[in-house]
């Protein structure tokens, strides 16, 4: 009966491959139809009992082929986590790993003048990926995700390409449970916190003096969105954020700001609302709304792809198992 072992660096590599978590192995084994034992360095792919031996050759060389991709993941920086090594075990499964390898062997670099970018789990690729292609993108999911930064990420690089002329970034003016009107200063003033994480962002991508100079020029516009209104956006990159925080109307107002040879990526975070309750959010209503659009994408991050503190992580995690049971008849994701 054929076997094969798999040898690998060291334990900490190869449990790197599957999470480290064993019950991952067991997903593997069950979409594979493979048996898996995993000692120190080595993984052993064993075909289950009873099986004849023409049935089990294809299953063993198609989880080898499995292991080696996710390895070959691993050694061009990739992270794999849960969530990752369950959509590329059950990609392979499908017989898709031709498209699953298309992400390795197509490297996905972002360039900005102080730093090269690179995404961490096969969720930011796949989302990077995407915002490269479609016109329009929607970045859904938990802080920490990196969905903001690799969206600005690409603007810069785009800008920097000379493939748009300007990078325009907003975000809705919502107050988080303060009041706007009790902030010392005018109006300008009162507004920049609000934008502080945009221009954080942008200062860790190009220099500052690069920063001052192109928001001078206009070529960087950092803005509420209610100053989009009224405007056609054209041979830009639009990013918004924190869109879980405006309405309907002002979802459709931003998105059909549009121009010739721009794109969009919109971000948020829909269990952080902080509309008034009696609001419905328009980054909740726009899913159901464009879904079905060619050139629209929406790309939903999970607690899985947050890359920083792992506490953050497991704080996602649990208050989503908290707020769980809270679910619209619909089907539609609690507000709060």
């Amino acid at each position: 009966m054929p076997t094969k072992t798999l040898h690998f660096p060291s334990p900490r590599h190869l449990h790197a491959l599957y999470a480290g978590h064993e019950e991952n192995l067991l997903h593997a084994e069950r979409a594979l139809g493979v048996k898996l034992v995993s000692r120190d360095d080595w993984l052993k792919i064993d075909p289950p009992t009873g099986t004849t031996a023409a049935a089990a050759g294809p299953a063993i060389a198609l989880a080898e082929s499995l292991f080696g991709f996710l390895n070959e993941a691993r050694s061009q920086g990739m992270t794999i986590r849960t969530p990752d090594f369950h959509r590329i075990t059950d990609g392979f499964a499908r017989g898709e790993g031709d498209q699953m390898r298309a992400l390795i062997t197509e490297p996905l670099v972002i360039a900005t003048n102080r730093k090269t970018i690179v995404p961490k789990t096969l969720g930011q690729k796949l989302y990077l990926q995407s915002t490269l292609k479609h016109p329009i993108v929607f970045g859904i999911g938990p802080a920490g995700t990196g969905k903001t930064y690799l969206a600005m990420a690409a603007a810069v690089s785009a800008l920097l390409k000379n493939e748009v002329e300007r990078i325009i970034l907003t975000r809705p003016a919502v107050e988080a449970g303060e009041t706007l009107g009790f902030l010392p200063g005018d109006l300008r003033e009162k507004i920049l916190p609000y934008l502080r994480p945009l221009y954080d962002a942008l200062h860790d991508m190009l220099d500052a003096e690069d920063v001052v100079r192109l928001t001078e020029k206009g070529v960087i516009e950092i803005a509420p969105l209610a100053y989009m209104r009224g405007r056609t956006l054209s041979h830009s990159f639009i990013v918004l954020d924190e869109a879980q925080n405006t309405t309907p109307e002002q979802m459709m107002m931003f998105l059909t700001r549009l121009g010739e040879d721009s794109r969009m990526v919109v971000t948020g975070d829909i269990t952080q609302i902080d509309l008034p309750r009696s609001k419905q959010s328009g980054l909740l209503e726009v899913r159901h709304i464009l879904r079905d659009i060619p050139g629209i994408d929406f790309h939903t991050f999970s607690g899985a792809d947050v890359v920083r503190h792992p506490l953050v992580g497991k704080i996602i995690d649990a208050y989503e198992t908290y707020r769980n049971p809270i679910q619209e008849d619909n089907g539609t994701e609690a507000k709060r």
